[in-house]
């Protein structure tokens, strides 16, 4: 069996400002693309930052295991009881939501368990691994 290293607070920090920071200049560029066009409903404006800001993270943890904030911090998140296997897209959204509404009380929970697992983590059994 291989040795197992979870991700430090401190990796799993970074990796949210990253994300946070790209979030910014992805939803900025989307407004100023848009500025190009005429006529554009609010309801294009509206589902298009709500698929950036809700779907990012869920769909680049389920697809690819990271996010690019995740990616820079050399962390990825996988199944708890199967490291080879990224979580499912619903549970992916779970861990997200709660994540945003718990916020750094979930995030602050690391330190408190051996395999540094967020409440959020917890909840839809993911690991956040370094490699």
């Amino acid at each position: 069996m291989m040795n197992l290293i979870f991700a430090s607070l401190q990796n799993r920090i970074k990796a949210a400002v990253i994300d946070g920071v790209l979030l910014i200049v992805m939803m900025y560029s989307a407004a100023e693309i848009l500025k190009y066009f005429d006529d554009v409903p609010p309801a294009l404006r509206m589902y298009l930052f709500i698929f950036l800001f809700i779907l990012y993270e869920p769909l680049m943890v389920s697809i690819f295991g990271f996010t690019a904030g995740h990616y820079y911090s050399d962390i990825k998140v996988k199944k708890e009881n199967n490291h080879d296997k990224n979580i499912m897209f619903p549970l992916a959204l779970i861990r997200f939501i709660l994540k945003f509404f718990l916020g750094w009380i979930s995030l602050l929970t690391v330190t408190g368990t051996e395999k540094k697992q967020a409440i959020h983590d917890k909840v839809v059994n993911s690991v956040v691994l370094t490699d």
